[in-house]
C-alpha cells in the first residue's frame, strides 16, 4: 500500500511537470469568491495554492468578491438594501460600507492568509496607484409596464473604463503577490463597486495574462443533462446561451470569459471553489475541475 501511495505521490508531481514548465515566469489571474472565501478549509487550501504558484515562478493576481460580507453588515447596521437586475443599488452610504467590506476586513484576511502560509500579498483597491478608473453604470430596463425604457440609476455602481498596470507590475516583478478588491474611482473623484469578474477579466487582459481562473460555487458549464462540459470555444459558449444551456449567473460569467478569450488571455477556467486545492488541480493536473474556455 506504501509503494502504491508513493508511486501515486511521484505520478501526481510528474504530471504536474509540464505544466509548471508551461506557466513559468507567466501571470494567472484568479478571481476568489462563493464558498471558497467562506468555508475554513477552502480559504486555508486556497491560499496554500497561491503561495505555491509564486514558489515555482507564476505570478498570481488575486481579485476577490465580498457581497455575503457586505450584505451582513448592511443588515447589522439597519441599511436597507435593493437589487436590480443582480445588482446592488449603491447610494453613499452603502459605497461607504462597501469600501470597508472589500478593501478593509476582506481584503485583508485575504492578505494574511496568503502572509500567513509564506507567501507575501499586499492588498489594493482600484485607489492605489490610480490603478482602476471606473464610470458610473445606468441599468436600462423595459418593463411591459412601460411604454418605453426607463433608466434607473444605481447609484456607485461602475464597469471598467480603463486600468493602468504599473502598481501591480511593480509588485510582481518584487516578488509581492497583488490581492485586489474591485473598487474604481471615476473621473468625479468618487468611488464606484464593480463587479469582480468584470475586474478579474480586465486585469487579466491588460495584463496579457496566461490563464484567468473564475472560482464558482458550480462544478463549471454544464450540459442540458447536468454533465460538464470539459473544454469549450467562444462559438460554442455562444450556442449554448442561445439554446439556454447556460442560463442566469452563468451567462455573464460566460462573458466576461469570453471578453477576456478575444482581449488576449489564453485560456479562461470556470471552477469549482467548493473543491480543496481546485486552483492547483485545474492548473497542474490533465483531469482538471472545471470548464475550459479557449479563444478557437
Amino acid at each position: 500500500m506504501k509503494k502504491n501511495s508513493s508511486h501515486q505521490i511521484a505520478h501526481i508531481l510528474i504530471e504536474a511537470l509540464p505544466y509548471i514548465q508551461k506557466f513559468k515566469d507567466k501571470t494567472v489571474v484568479i478571481k476568489f469568491g462563493g464558498n471558497a472565501m467562506v468555508d475554513e478549509a477552502l480559504k486555508h487550501s486556497f491560499a496554500r495554492d497561491i503561495v505555491l504558484m509564486k514558489l515555482i515562478g507564476i505570478n498570481p493576481i488575486v481579485i476577490h468578491g465580498g457581497g455575503p460580507q457586505i450584505g451582513k453588515l448592511l443588515e447589522r447596521l439597519n441599511i436597507s438594501t435593493q437589487f436590480v437586475d443582480g445588482m446592488r443599488v449603491t447610494d453613499s452610504e452603502t459605497m461607504d460600507v462597501v469600501e470597508m467590506v472589500l478593501g478593509g476586513q476582506v481584503n485583508k484576511d485575504i492578505v494574511n492568509l496568503i502572509n500567513i502560509h509564506g507567501g507575501k500579498a499586499v492588498g489594493l483597491t482600484g485607489k492605489d496607484g490610480d490603478f482602476i478608473h471606473a464610470k458610473k453604470i445606468n441599468l436600462q430596463t423595459s418593463s411591459k409596464e412601460a411604454s418605453a425604457s426607463e433608466i434607473i440609476d444605481l447609484g456607485h455602481v461602475g464597469e471598467v473604463s480603463s486600468i493602468d498596470p504599473a502598481v501591480v507590475n511593480m509588485l510582481c516583478n518584487s516578488d509581492f503577490i497583488p490581492v485586489i478588491a474591485p473598487i474604481g474611482v471615476g473621473n468625479d473623484g468618487h468611488s464606484y463597486n464593480i463587479n469582480a469578474d468584470l475586474v478579474a477579466g480586465k486585469v487579466a487582459e491588460v495584463l496579457k495574462a496566461e490563464k484567468l481562473l473564475l472560482l464558482t460555487n458550480t462544478v463549471g458549464i454544464l450540459d442540458k443533462e447536468q454533465q460538464l462540459l470539459t473544454g469549450l470555444s467562444i462559438a460554442d459558449t455562444e450556442k449554448l446561451i442561445a439554446d439556454g444551456t447556460i442560463a442566469g449567473g452563468m451567462i455573464p460569467k460566460t462573458r466576461c470569459a469570453t471578453d477576456a478569450l478575444k482581449g488576449g488571455v489564453s485560456g479562461v477556467h470556470i471552477i469549482d471553489g467548493r473543491v480543496e486545492h481546485a486552483v492547483l488541480l485545474e492548473l497542474f493536473t490533465d483531469q482538471g475541475v472545471g470548464t475550459l474556455l479557449v479563444n478557437h
